[in-house]
């Protein structure tokens, strides 16, 4: 089966092109990108249209690539013993299946999301190159070889946050997503708000990217917050004219909370378009 978008995604053909090369080579595809430009949702939605289970395991800085494996509950192993607990004589009672452990053992062929895996430790891609690469895994309390009955697609994001090592990236298909261009964005705007004036859409399209254009933020908006931002516009019925004002008391577009997240960006675009007005 070859991935060919969503009716609620919008994927260039770029995009396209690289998860169906992952699907062919079996490789891990590795997907970079800004926050925002709809990494984790690509993982969700290929799943979607390819009719296969998700398993999701997001990454955080203290995950390790064991708990992706397996993980043993000797603390409640520990417990149950005091209390006299049967099954304490089997120890694979006490073994927490991983994601990777799921997705391996799927009946069917899945999609295994691993998301973010940027945040976690530097040593993190390197200690689970021999299980991607081979699809197996050993449980040396109980044993026993867990090996894929079907090889997932492995999906895996960073926000480019650290350097990935070589061997890691070697085994991976990579993909940018590059930020929307405008004609893009109005597809995407298109999916989530089909109703949408377009005279208004065409101001916040315009105020969005004359944002991101600012030299010197430190955060750019990203599209989930463009989302966000429309949403608001439209429940509360704001009028394109006021996402363009030349009132100098109204710099800033409205809700303007959604697009800038730090004070510093909001001072600077103020300044920015200030000056630019006064010129």
């Amino acid at each position: 089966m070859r991935f060919e978008g969503t009716d609620n995604y919008v994927a260039t053909h770029d995009l396209m092109l690289a998860v169906n090369a992952a699907i062919t080579l079996e490789r891990p595809l590795l997907i970079k990108g800004e926050p925002g430009t709809g990494k984790t949702m690509l993982a969700l939605e290929v799943a979607k249209a390819l009719k296969r289970p998700l398993y999701e395991w997001h990454i955080k800085s203290t995950t390790k690539a064991q708990h992706g494996l397996y993980e043993y509950d000797a603390v409640s192993r520990l417990r149950d013993s005091q209390l006299g607990d049967e099954k304490v004589k089997d120890i694979s009672n006490y073994i927490i299946q991983g994601m990777l452990w799921k997705a391996f053992e799927s009946p069917e062929h899945s999609v295994l999301l691993i998301d973010e895996v940027d945040k976690a430790d530097i040593e993190f891609p390197n200690d689970l190159l021999r299980e991607l690469d081979r699809m197996e895994f050993y449980v040396y309390e109980t044993q026993k070889l867990v090996k894929a009955t079907t090889r997932p697609l492995v999906i895996i994001t960073s926000n480019n946050e650290k350097e990935l090592p070589d061997a890691f990236l070697r085994r991976c298909f990579f993909h940018y997503i590059r930020f929307p261009d405008r004609e893009t964005m109005t597809q995407i705007v298109d999916v989530h708000f089909p109703d949408i004036k377009k005279i208004l859409l065409n101001q916040a399209l315009n105020a969005f990217f004359e944002i991101r254009d600012v030299p010197g933020l430190k955060k750019k908006p990203s599209t989930s917050e463009l989302l966000d931002w429309l949403k608001l516009l439209v429940a509360e019925d704001i009028s394109p004219e006021a996402l363009h004002s030349q009132d100098q008391h109204k710099i800033i577009p409205p809700l303007h909370g959604a697009l800038l997240k730090n004070e510093q960006d909001v001072h600077l675009f103020e300044r920015l378009v200030f000056m630019s007005r006064k010129k």
